[in-house]
Formats: C-alpha cells, structure tokens, sequence
C-alpha cells in the first residue's frame, strides 16, 4: 500500500521547538545563555515571529527557557530527554535541521533476521508491521527508513493513522513510549528502492543505521535500518 505525505504531521512550531530543544540538547546554547533576537531567530528558521513565540512558549511551559520581559530568552536548564526527536541523530553537514518524514508504504512482514532482533519469543506470533519512509532535513531528502513493529499493536493500520514520529505514535496509540536506544553502524550497499529514493546510482555504497528500541517496560518494540546520504547529512551523538 503506497502513501505519500499523508502521516499526521507536527504542527509548525512543535516541529521548531523540537529543533531547538536539540540544539540546547547538543550545547550549543547552555544554561544561563540568551538565545538571538526573537525577529533575528524567526529569520534564520525561516518562520513568523508568531510561530516562533509558540515555540518558545512550549520551551518555557518545559521547563527549558526563562522568558525575561525586556531582556530577551535564556536558556534555564538543559533538557531530560522529553523531547519527541531525542534519539534522532541525523542533521545536516552544516548542523541542525528541521526533521519530517514521509510514509512510502505500509504493509505486513515476516522477516526472520527482524523478528530475531526483536527477541519474539517461538510461540509469539511473527507476523510485523513494515513502514518505509523517506527523512527529510529543513525539507531536504536525506535518508531513507525501514521500520518494523510488533502486529499485535495494531490490527490494521495505514499511512493516514502514522504520526511523522512514530515514537510519538507509540506512546499516544500505543501501551509504552521509547526509553532507550542502540545503534549499530555499517556501510553497505542497499536495496534499489533506496539508491533510487535517493537519487543515487544504484552501486552506491551508504552509511546504514541498525536500532534496536526498548520500551519503558524493557521489551525490544521496534528494529529499523536507516540509510542516509553522506553528503547531505551526518550521524551525530553527543553527551554532556
């Protein structure tokens, strides 16, 4: 079943206070810094001083920002890993970025290597959702995604019902949220629908991201490959 565009999208200045929950996450501001002029920041994201304003406000409602009448926004804390994008580690090589992502399909699997990773028990039933997507930064095409979850979540399910974040999807449709991650990299060279997703030649070798994701209740709930274009994005972790 191929859908394009039609998960649930965040709106606007969730999607910016998102980025700059990640941007105080990554040190770029710390705690006690002024953030840039409202009208200068609202420029550089490319949004309204209004939207902007949302945004902030949803940072001080979370604790991150101190909003001082006449004197600008500071940064109060660093963030507790609240964020909707806290494990997503793809930005831009030049930084940052803004992420979305696009539903190309959503059908039912059975993949053996996947229900492995997944630790499914021998008379658990294997039957998986698969999601592919594209990932986007600022609107540009970096990555694409292969997702797959327990059936037994859901009894039917399409693009149209999928949050862009499907760990948000989790925790609002869904009896847990994601609580931890781990990564494993390699380079490889993928699937055709990928190079083509891309706009690559098909030979092409790509940097792949393998995740395995545990609920709040310790069970793996989700296994992904993540292939991303090298030249337009990077992986990046960071700790403080």
């Amino acid at each position: 079943m191929k859908n394009n565009n039609t998960a649930k999208q965040l709106p606007i200045y969730i999607q910016i206070s998102e980025l700059l929950h990640r941007e105080i996450a990554a040190g770029h501001w710390l705690p006690g810094d002024k953030l840039p002029i409202e009208a200068e920041l609202a420029t550089k994201l490319g949004v309204a001083v209004g939207t902007l304003r949302k945004s902030l406000a949803k940072l001080e409602e979370d604790g991150l920002l101190e909003r001082r009448q006449g004197s600008g926004n500071y940064v109060k804390r660093a963030p507790d890993g609240q964020a909707i994008y806290q494990f997503f580690h793809l930005e831009l090589r030049e930084g940052g970025g803004i992420p979305t992502a696009s539903t190309l399909s959503v059908s039912v699997d059975d993949n053996d290597y996947v229900s492995k990773q997944l630790a499914l028990k021998e008379d658990e039933p294997h039957q998986l959702w698969c999601i592919k997507r594209e990932r986007y930064l600022n609107r540009q095409l970096v990555a694409m995604e292969q997702i797959w979850f327990r059936h037994a979540h859901a009894k039917s399910l399409q693009a149209s019902d999928l949050h862009e974040s499907l760990y948000l999807h989790y925790r609002e449709n869904f009896s847990f949220w994601i609580s931890r991650v781990e990564d494993e990299i390699d380079c490889i060279c993928p699937s055709e629908w990928v190079t083509q997703g891309l706009g690559l030649d098909p030979e092409t070798v790509l940097p792949r991201v393998q995740r395995r994701s545990w609920s709040n209740e310790g069970n793996i709930e989700e296994f992904s490959f993540t292939w991303y274009h090298p030249e337009k994005a990077r992986y990046i972790a960071r700790w403080h």
